[in-house]
């Protein structure tokens, strides 16, 4: 059985997966889809050095920033975690990763190229979805061109609809067996500002300035995440320093809101006060024994 320590960005989960993991002598797993990409620290809020020390890290700079990872490459990288290791805390807000670890992946077919090509030159992707699949459409933004096209995709290929597929998926048992948090704050709007700038004092602009002089290409899915796209804004646009962070700040405050959705698809119970404790009391009961 495994822990999991979910929540939304700057919620604290680093450090009470931290004691956490000491005192069961657990290994940490990331589930953050950012902290993958090798040189990307400051602004993924990576465990520093001194931490990954003390306990071993992984789902941690595993690939560059111009290498491809998928929650499938996640739930691999989590199965041989959880075989080689009797102990694991899972720590993240990336709800992607977090549901295939725990629930596994709809099984869909691979991308037809010539498929898709055909289905992106449609001039209205949502509206053909509204046809053939409702249920998948409505849940979609009109704009929402990948995933609209992949809802497409499936019907052509398979003949099912994906919003079956995926709500059949839903009914399914757990495939990992494990006891889970979400870790939340109702001062988060609070210390995510706060902790925009305590990343820029500890040198998230020189980071950014740093890949982008390594010949990293600004458009790469990563360099698009919160943040960075606004500090390549800043850098090669012209942007002040002062409107990146305030760009920064307002989306990862969006973006917490949109994790806290994703917290009531897990199923996850929040707690907003005594996590070390609350955390605890889950690692007994999951790990079996008292530190």
């Amino acid at each position: 059985m495994i822990l999991v320590l979910a929540g939304p960005t700057s919620a604290g989960k680093t450090e009470v997966a931290l004691q956490i993991a000491e005192r069961f002598g657990a290994v940490i797993l990331s589930a953050d889809a950012m902290q993958v990409y090798r040189g990307l620290d400051i602004g993924t809020g990576k465990a520093t050095a001194e931490e990954r020390a003390r306990i071993l890290h992984l789902g941690i700079d595993v690939v560059e920033i111009d290498q491809p990872f998928s929650a499938g490459d996640f739930v691999a990288l989590g199965d041989r975690a959880i075989a080689e290791h009797p102990r694991v805390v899972v720590a993240g807000g990336t709800s992607l990763y977090l549901r295939a670890l725990l629930r596994g992946l709809v099984e869909t077919p691979p991308v037809d190229l010539e498929l898709r090509a055909r289905l992106e030159a449609l001039d209205d992707p949502h509206a053909e979805l509204l046809r053939i699949d409702p249920v998948l459409a409505e849940r979609l933004h009109p704009r929402d061109t990948l995933r609209l096209v992949r809802g497409l995709e499936v019907f052509y290929q398979t003949g099912q609809l994906l919003s079956e597929l995926q709500a059949e998926h839903a009914r399914a048992p757990d495939r990992i067996p494990h006891r889970a948090l979400w870790l939340d704050r109702d001062d988060l709007n609070d210390r995510i500002d706060a902790r925009v700038h305590q990343m820029i004092a500890s040198g998230y602009v020189e980071e950014v300035r740093g890949v982008l002089g390594a010949g990293f290409d600004r458009h790469l899915k990563p360099l698009r995440s919160l943040g960075y796209r606004h500090l390549c804004d800043h850098l090669l646009d012209g942007v002040s320093l002062g409107e990146a962070v305030r760009r920064t700040q307002q989306d990862t405050r969006r973006f917490a809101r949109k994790q806290r959705t994703w917290m009531r698809g897990l199923g996850l119970e929040r707690v907003t006060s005594d996590h070390l404790q609350r955390a605890l009391a889950e690692a007994r009961r999951c790990f079996g024994v008292t530190p």
